[in-house]
């Protein structure tokens, strides 16, 4: 028998015990507990079709375990916040989660579906490995201490992102150089409001680099407070496929990370894909090293039979 009670998240009520325990964990794990789109998704509403699992034990009320189902297109995703007590192979709470959550899916007709991990453990592979998902994609933070000691790179002339004037040329670039990507290839005007919206947005680290008018390359960074200082993130970086092979990216990397340290940061992070061989030499290059991985656990889900 269960010892839990895991239902789909009824009214605005139980978002304060999701962010209670997604502060837990990022207390537990160092690492934030939900990303940028999740999070926005959760409090703001996000995504049509959202659904949220919420589980406590039996007869408790305090949340110990969430999960967060969206789709994109023909992608589900599920994020999966499960209270650092209950991580180990002595309890069925992440089993019984995930598998409610696949259960879900199935109810929703099925399909291709990713399960973010952050520091992927033996007990992560064996959670989803009960629910039969399998390792997918890695992504790897990178971090290096500012300030930099590069000098031998021609500065680059950028200016900073104007909110209410350049939305429409970066949604342009962005989805043209992330074509291939699964999460930031389709950005709608809509996802890039919600983030000019929320209070860590500072359009003065939101560099744009122009070439005879036009926008080339972007980076975009972002900084991070909490009790353990200021880290600071190039949070989207990318150059426009037709200017590429110029060496803009590394360039505008560099303005991005002085732009950081200008400002007081003494430490910058970064996600690369695993496989993205190029960037992670263009990291490395400039100092970059792994801190960790987060992994995605992949399936294939059938529907119920009607």
């Amino acid at each position: 028998m269960s010892g839990f009670d895991i239902r789909r998240r009824v009214g605005e009520q139980d978002i304060s015990g999701i962010l209670t325990l997604a502060r837990e964990i990022e207390v537990a794990d160092s690492h934030k507990a939900l990303d940028d789109h999740n999070w926005i998704d959760l409090v703001q509403g996000g995504r049509k079709g959202l659904i949220g699992l919420t589980a406590t034990a039996i007869h408790g009320t305090q949340l110990i375990g969430y999960a967060q189902i969206s789709r994109s297109h023909d992608l589900w995703g599920i994020e999966l916040l499960i209270h650092p007590d209950f991580r180990n192979v002595h309890s069925t709470l992440g089993h019984e989660l995930l598998s409610a959550a696949i259960d879900e899916i199935r109810r929703q007709g099925g399909g291709h579906v990713h399960c973010w991990m952050a520091k992927p453990n033996e007990y992560c592979d064996a959670l989803a490995n009960s629910v039969g998902m399998s390792r997918g994609r890695d992504i790897l933070q990178l971090r290096r201490p500012l300030p930099l000691d590069i000098s031998n790179d021609p500065p680059l002339s950028v200016r900073s992102f104007i909110p209410g004037v350049d939305e429409s040329a970066w949604l342009e670039v962005n989805n043209r150089a992330f074509a291939w990507h699964p999460e930031q290839g389709d950005w709608r005007l809509e996802t890039l409001l919600e983030r000019e919206s929320q209070e860590w947005f500072d359009p003065s680290g939101f560099l744009l680099h122009e070439i005879d008018g036009r926008l080339a390359a972007f980076c975009w960074t972002k900084v991070h407070s909490d009790a353990s200082g200021r880290l600071g993130e190039i949070y989207v970086i990318a150059t426009d496929p037709e200017f590429a092979g110029r060496g803009i990216g590394r360039r505008i990397c560099i303005a991005a990370l002085e732009h950081l340290s200008n400002d007081g940061v003494t430490e910058a992070m970064l996600y690369v894909d695993a496989d993205n061989h190029r960037a992670r030499q263009m990291y490395e290059d400039l100092g970059f090293t792994v801190d960790h991985i987060d992994r995605a656990f992949i399936a294939d889900v059938r529907s119920h039979p009607q």
